[in-house]
């Protein structure tokens, strides 16, 4: 292909069937969340490798995103009780989520006023009032000041109190879906607001009546961009995940990107068009399943039908039990497609039957390390069942040592092998930088994206804040 000839940037697609075209065929009616498209291009230059090796960047993002911006804490049904809480902590900071009453979730820094000491370490449950370990200051569960030990020697300390000083500094908090989100400013937008599209189409698959069935997390060998950005394009997965090419149209994925929200589409029954052959459909379809037969048992596709429709079928067997007549309103694509939506910075709730959500962040305040979890949040019959906890996965072990994971331990394994590597890479690096396509990465392009307007809004705040001081 000729200069000529190429299609303007950010235009170009694979030229295999596309996401849409594949909703043409589905036996169900097709919802609009799935219809809707917004892609948008974001240039096509390269990315400095210093955003994952350096910690000026790092300290950039602690003062300008992680300070500022909504993010995914805990799950409602991890404080199901008045007097239960969470510890959420992300860089520096350290937060207190506790439901103080049946209706109400509060979240508070995790700094006692007294010496500075966390209030609390570990997640767990308090009856009455939020005590600190060190000396023993107390806070009812609302915040307010409750008691100091021998205030008496504390001569100002009742002043203080009447003036609301030793009242627990909070940050905001809102939920949707069952997820319990904080955000340390004060000044920020509602989350109602900051959401915007995107976030709608959950309204649809109702996240709030899954219940947590599996939580791993693993501390990675690399910054938190780098353990997130291996799942926001499938575009790897024809090299990384080979065995799906057969079955997953990796490179046909449909990417769209709103504001503070974005997704890739990844369509099922459909084979890559980066394989050099064709795959018949009987091949797809044990591939898809993951069914071995041998040469005497017969496994086929039934002529007039295709891959997608058997697939789709089998799911809403496997599902109806569970979710009732769902399994058979919704369409195909809704019952074996995958719809991983990404929250800017790093939440990624899946879309419809899919139960994975992702959470990455840094690891602590270390730059070159991150914490990536994974949830299953899972469809239930009758009372909810309690939440997993947090299967921590040691240095020396991988995902496929979480046996509740499943298959997905696997792949994984395949992600994780590169992501260290990927570290490594930058930090040698001779080209100190990073290229990228125009649209198959065009989501992780946006991370970026959004990561500029945050540090470039904070820093000229800070610019004029100094100006006025002097």
């Amino acid at each position: 292909m000729s200069i000529d000839d190429r299609p303007a940037p950010g235009v170009a697609r694979s030229p295999g069937i596309s996401f849409q075209k594949l909703l043409d065929t589905d036996t169900h009616e097709v919802p609009a969340e799935l219809r809707a498209e917004s892609s948008r291009y974001f240039g096509s230059d390269d990315l400095p490798a210093e955003r994952y090796t350096s910690r000026e960047w790092h300290d950039k993002e602690v003062a300008h995103v992680w300070s500022r911006v909504w993010q995914f804490a805990c799950r409602e049904e991890h404080l199901p009780d008045v007097g239960d809480y969470v510890v959420y902590e992300i860089a520096r900071s350290s937060f207190l989520v506790v439901r103080t009453a049946p209706d109400t979730i509060k979240a508070y820094w995790n700094s006692c006023l007294h010496r500075g000491r966390q209030l609390k370490d570990f997640d767990g449950h308090c009856d009455s009032e939020i005590r600190c370990p060190f000396h023993g200051f107390a806070w009812e569960l609302d915040g307010s000041f409750k008691q100091a030990p021998a205030d008496w020697d504390f001569s100002t300390l009742a002043d203080r109190v009447e003036a609301g000083e030793f009242q627990l500094p909070e940050v905001q908090v809102a939920t949707w879906q069952g997820f319990v989100f904080i955000n340390p400013d004060l000044m920020a937008e509602p989350f109602e607001e900051w959401a915007g599209d995107g976030l709608d189409h959950f309204d649809r698959w109702d996240l709030a009546s899954r219940y947590v069935e599996v939580h791993v997390a693993k501390v990675i060998e690399c910054n938190w961009k780098i353990s997130q950005e291996a799942f926001c394009e499938a575009y790897h997965a024809d090299t990384t995940h080979p065995h799906t090419a057969k079955y997953i149209g990796n490179s046909n994925s449909q990417i769209d990107v709103w504001d503070n929200c974005s997704r890739v589409i990844t369509p099922a029954g459909t084979s890559s068009p980066m394989l050099p052959y064709e795959v018949v459909p009987d091949e797809m379809l044990r591939a898809m399943l993951d069914i071995r037969v041998d040469e005497d048992t017969p496994f086929e596709v039934p002529e007039g039908d295709t891959c997608r429709r058997v697939a789709a079928s089998k799911a809403r067997d496997r599902w109806r039990p569970i979710v009732g007549d769902l399994a058979d309103e919704w369409s195909d694509s809704e019952m074996i497609d995958n719809f991983d939506y990404t929250v800017f910075p790093n939440f990624h709730p899946w879309g419809s039957f899919n139960r994975i959500v992702y959470r990455f962040r840094p690891n602590g305040d270390d730059h070159r390390t991150s914490i990536m979890e994974v949830l299953l949040l899972s469809p239930f019959a009758g009372e909810r069942p309690p939440p997993a906890p947090v299967h921590w996965l040691g240095p020396d072990e991988v995902f496929t040592d979480a046996p509740e994971l499943g298959m997905l331990g696997k792949i994984f394994d395949q992600d994780l092998a590169n992501m260290s590597k990927v570290q490594k890479g930058l930090e040698t690096s001779r080209k100190g930088a990073v290229t990228m396509s125009d649209y198959m990465e065009s989501k992780v392009r946006w991370i970026h994206h959004k990561l500029d307007e945050w540090i470039d809004a904070g820093e000229l705040a800070t610019e004029r804040e100094v100006g006025v001081e002097l």
